[in-house]
């Protein structure tokens, strides 16, 4: 799980997708997110851009160092930059010629977007009928609200996720990232080499259609048939989950806070051992599964009882050394000192113009033999042009110039 250093080449990948060349032209998270996840595991990303503008992304954030988002060198990590204008013809001639030296295409534009731009999968795969092509949306690419804008707190809200998250006194929250874009874009990753595999058969490439509300809805365990066969609708519940018990957040005497995960009979075996009440493991009322979820908030109440006369380091010992599963809830402070993290790499530092270094998240997940590696942050706007247009195509310099005084690139 390496990371470059400064005189790394750009063009050193690593990982299990080094054959593949991906053309990136979405924007903002969903897309985008698809194409770093390829590119930690080697692909090479090409991501188009509009001249002079770039990515909004690139503007995002509340932190901005030196003027510059804190969101872009991570989700654009890896990734090489080109300006074009997909509006003109040219750009498009342009997306063409790199199309058929290419793999996988990633877009998340409105349905018919890319039809208008005559950039459509029917004539891409003319082009190249081994493409992949990765479209991501709010609602797919068929039925009947396809053509709706589509954010992903949208796909959040019509999938089932915000309605079961939070407190049931209050309504339904946020997650506090964009789980539905992330969520989106992993499945279009794993669609992606999906689509790779099945090439490797057939010969022949394919449309990967992900949408933000089934990459949500693909996640809500039994929600769906819980309705259909027992006609319950799931609530928000907070910290709790409904009848599995124990397991909370529970507080400690230095007013700090542990989740505690020991529902299962033997796991809660051990947890009474710990707390001093071996008795409860055998008590009818404690025993099983079942039974403690029906006493879920006097079990609770137990518990609490018994954390709150632990300091946290004093409390975190005695749960490692009974196997309960435990851990305290971070914020980015205690992920960056924790020893754990350190020694897997969890985080890592990258070189990074204009910031000297970012720390940021590792690639994940780990590969023993091809595993995936940062090369370098996210580019600045337009960085790999010639690097693309001249060494990839071939284009000459004055094409180059006069494509750049027209605004094309």
């Amino acid at each position: 799980m390496a990371v470059s250093t400064d005189d790394r080449p750009v063009n050193d990948r690593q990982g299990p997708l080094t054959d593949l060349r991906v053309i990136e032209m979405g924007q903002l998270l969903a897309g985008p997110f698809c194409g770093q996840l390829l590119a930690d595991f080697g692909a090479e990303v090409i991501k188009f851009e509009q001249p002079g503008v770039g990515d909004p992304l690139r503007e995002w954030g509340r932190e901005k160092p030196h003027g510059k988002s804190l969101w872009w060198p991570v989700v654009a990590r890896n990734k090489k930059s080109v300006t074009l204008n997909l509006r003109e013809p040219e750009g498009q001639a342009i997306v063409k010629e790199l199309v058929a030296q290419s793999d996988i295409v990633i877009e998340n534009f409105r349905p018919g977007t890319m039809e208008r731009w005559n950039l459509g999968y029917e004539e891409l795969s003319e082009i190249n009928p081994r493409i992949v092509m990765v479209r991501v949306t709010g609602f797919g690419q068929t039925g009947p609200y396809a053509k709706r804008a589509g954010f992903g707190a949208i796909g959040e809200a019509m999938g089932g996720l915000r309605y079961v998250v939070g407190d049931p006194s209050t309504p339904p929250s946020r997650m506090g990232i964009s789980i539905g874009d992330e969520l989106a874009a992993i499945h279009a990753a794993l669609g992606a080499v999906m689509a790779i595999h099945a090439r490797e058969r057939t010969g022949r490439g394919q449309v990967v259609d992900s949408a933000i509300y089934e990459a949500v809805l693909n996640m809500m365990e039994s929600l769906i048939t819980e309705y259909h066969r027992a006609d319950y609708v799931r609530e928000r519940t907070g910290a709790v989950l409904p009848n599995i018990a124990p397991s909370n957040v529970y507080p400690t005497a230095d007013g700090k806070l542990m989740l505690i995960a020991a529902n299962q009979d033997n796991v809660f075996k051990r947890l009474a051992a710990a707390m001093g009440k071996p008795e409860l493991a055998t008590d009818p009322k404690f025993a099983t599964h079942t039974a403690r979820g029906e006493v879920q908030a006097e079990l609770d109440n137990m518990v609490s009882d018994w954390t709150s006369t632990l300091k946290l380091d004093d409390l975190e010992e005695v749960l490692a050394e009974a196997g309960v599963p435990a851990g305290l809830i971070y914020t980015a402070p205690e992920m960056m000192a924790d020893r754990h993290f350190q020694a897997r790499e969890a985080i890592v530092e990258v070189p990074a113009p204009v910031f000297g270094s970012l720390k940021m998240q590792n690639v994940a997940p780990r590969l023993s033999e091809t595993p995936g590696h940062i090369r370098h942050a996210g580019p600045d706007l337009g960085e790999h042009n010639d690097a693309v247009l001249k060494d990839i195509l071939g284009m000459a310099d004055d094409k180059l110039a006069d494509l750049k005084s027209r605004g094309i690139i």
